[in-house]
């Protein structure tokens, strides 16, 4: 995920772990400090976050890249610190923020399976609207 603070990326995760019905007792918070979360649900949910972090080696030590080999969902805040050849098939989530309040969030899919998922979300949402 990427978009400047404020923008909604934590609030993107929580519907996320609700969505993989992770517990309400785990409060889904930002991990800024901690850099990586960890949530039970019907799939696991890691939830990283690299805003204060910028060197390669910085990141190879939140254990991000051996993350993205488990099985589970892996959630990158600020990802673009990432370097995009390491992430195989995923979904790049953008957020924007627009006038006041309003919030422009962009989906993008890299892989094959990745933009099969989009096709079937978007189908989803056009059923519901």
């Amino acid at each position: 995920m990427t978009g400047v603070l404020g923008s909604g990326k934590t609030l993107f995760v929580q519907g996320v772990a609700k969505g993989l019905e992770v517990p309400e007792a785990c409060y889904i918070t930002s991990p800024s400090y901690t850099l990586v979360n960890e949530y039970p649900g019907r799939h696991m949910l890691y939830h990283a976050d690299l805003y204060r972090l910028s060197r390669p080696d910085d990141i190879e030590s939140t254990g991000v890249y051996d993350m993205l080999h488990r099985e589970g969902v892996v959630v990158i805040e600020w990802a673009e610190r990432m370097d995009r050849e390491d992430l195989a098939d995923h979904v790049a989530v953008h957020f924007e923020i627009r006038e006041g309040s309003v919030r422009t969030i962009r989906l993008r899919g890299y892989g094959q399976c990745c933009n099969n998922l989009l096709r079937e979300l978007e189908k989803i949402f056009k059923e519901r609207t």
